[in-house]
């Protein structure tokens, strides 16, 4: 099955904007536990556009702790309560790694495997637009739930010549994790078939297509 992102009809010119252009636009579950599932379970949702210049991302979290403690870019960010983007374009061996905590703050590489690496410097990344809400679910004391909005620009792409996105097709893989969390988990859109928690597994990547 493709996931097949919409391009955008609205313009993105603020914040504002940023959060409310995908509304209407259907969410898809990130709900593989591959590993252990936690006792209570996060619940993970997400929405992916782009208007040809941009990416467009939108995520929706519920869990019982919230942790984020990095504000600066290229911090280990998957230890704090996070989600995450892998994407490699068609014809590429290497894929890059968008990994946010909930205050927005990006760590993002490029590469081959998990080993091989090449880091996004933080001024690239500074191109990226986010903004987050956070919320306390009423009657669930001991439940948050935040959102973040992100525009990724194809400038961000270092390694990928992309003029427009529409009819660009690629592979990715979606993620929730927490490792410093009092219950870590790791949760996928696409399932993954190994022993031990690796999101680097580009050969469990789903297809997707920019229309």
């Amino acid at each position: 099955m493709k996931l097949e992102i919409p391009k955008l009809l609205t313009l993105v010119n603020t914040q504002d904007d940023l959060s409310t252009a995908f509304d209407g636009m259907k969410e898809n579950a990130v709900a593989c536990f591959p590993w252990e599932t936690p006792a209570s379970k996060p619940v993970v949702g997400f929405k992916i556009a782009h208007n040809n210049e941009s990416v467009f991302l939108s995520y929706r979290v519920q869990e019982d702790e919230l942790l984020a403690r990095f504000s600066q870019h290229n911090s280990p960010v998957y230890t704090d309560s996070c989600v995450e983007f892998f994407v490699s374009f068609e014809g590429d061996s290497n894929y890059y790694n968008f990994e946010f905590n909930s205050l927005g703050t990006c760590l993002a590489a490029y590469g081959p495997d998990r080993h091989q690496r090449q880091s996004i410097a933080p001024e690239t990344l500074g191109l990226i637009q986010t903004k987050t809400k956070i919320n306390r679910l009423q009657g669930q004391s001991h439940r948050f739930e935040w959102q973040l909005f992100v525009q990724l620009p194809i400038a961000v792409l270092t390694n990928t010549k992309i003029d427009s996105l529409s009819g660009v097709k690629a592979q990715a893989n979606f993620y929730k994790c927490g490792d410093d969390l009092k219950a870590p988990h790791y949760i996928s859109w696409k399932n993954i078939e190994t022993n031990n928690p690796d999101f680097h597994q580009p050969p469990f990547f789903g297809e997707i297509e920019f229309l």
